[in-house]
């Protein structure tokens, strides 16, 4: 089996990031015909003009027939983010980098089969950066505010487990085939020789939406491990007629301008000066309205605003 030894110096570095190709990647498999597991609204939604797309530009469908296989995808879709919060021009640079000669090597090792003679040519990072920059524009871009809250959250969350539980207690819950025994982490269930983080490696945890975990490296110095976000289907509470309307008033609006980052109730009394009572009683108002979020964390209960909160903060402001 795939296994990562990982020195306590990395463990010590371990830090959190948030990855809008992450999302692509999880747009990809789920914009896949026939695959299990997908997101049928999602699916439903975009894959039309998807289809479309790669009718019309016969190198990105190439790509996108060859880029992962069962159990493995590309290395260019998976290189861990160059910082905790990048943009996705940020991790397209990344792979804008890379020679055609590994595009091309990468597409060989994730291929199902032989690849065609359009990815054996000149213009391979284009067609590769066509499709990524495509589903980005047109499939997530414009969710990616809600998603970013969401990821950020289940990285509250993690965080918080990491301080009760150690290092254990939030890599063994990665996804399938997750497993921490003794310094060493299992990646995937390939016969492949256990690999050495050096000590000055630093290792990523990356929440997604997408349905499924993967890993990625870049090089021997960055590696990351992607996971699906436990908050993916959080609860916002029923929404119910009205409910908006109720929102008037100072308090509240102070309570939802304070929810760029999710928070728990007496963090908001603390930074609002409202009573924790009073706090909890606007809080349901505006999940009623839906224009918060919740989930639970650890003892805990984070908010954070979804897009319509987002909406109807900018409009007052």
């Amino acid at each position: 089996m795939g296994l990562w030894a990982i020195p306590s110096d990395v463990l010590a570095r371990l830090r959190f990031a948030t990855s809008p190709m992450a999302e692509v990647v999880g747009a990809l498999k789920n914009l896949a015909p026939g695959r299990a597991g997908v997101d049928p609204v999602f699916a439903l939604r975009h894959r039309a003009a998807f289809d479309a797309m790669l009718r019309e530009y016969p190198g990105r469908r190439a790509v996108f027939e060859h880029y992962q296989r069962p159990g493995w995808l590309a290395d260019f879709v998976s290189i861990p983010p160059p910082s905790t919060s990048p943009t996705i021009e940020d991790e397209l640079r990344q792979i804008s980098a890379l020679s055609e000669q590994q595009l091309i090597a990468q597409l060989r090792v994730s291929t199902p089969s032989v690849l065609p003679p359009v990815l054996e040519s000149a213009g391979v990072r284009a067609d590769v950066l066509g499709l990524l920059e495509w589903t980005w524009t047109h499939t997530i871009a414009t969710d990616w505010p809600r998603r970013e809250r969401i990821l950020r959250a289940d990285i509250v969350t993690r965080t918080h487990r990491l301080a009760e539980h150690g290092f254990a207690g939030v890599l063994q819950d990665l996804g399938k085939r997750r497993e921490w025994s003794d310094g060493h982490l299992r990646v995937n269930d390939h016969d492949l020789p256990t690999r050495q983080l050096a000590p000055s490696a630093q290792l990523s945890l990356v929440p997604s939406h997408a349905n499924g975990s993967w890993v990625g490296w870049d090089g021997f110095d960055r590696y990351a491990v992607y996971y699906p976000v436990s908050g993916a289907l959080a609860d916002t509470g029923a929404s119910r007629p009205g409910g908006v309307d109720r929102l008037i008033g100072a308090n509240r609006a102070r309570l939802l301008g304070g929810l760029d980052v999710p928070q728990t109730t007496s963090g908001l009394a603390a930074t609002s000066g409202l009573p924790v009572g009073a706090v909890g009683n606007h809080l349901r108002v505006l999940l009623d309205a839906g224009l918060v979020a919740k989930r639970r964390s650890g003892r805990e209960v984070l908010y954070w605003r979804t897009a319509l909160g987002d909406e109807l903060l900018a409009a007052s402001r």
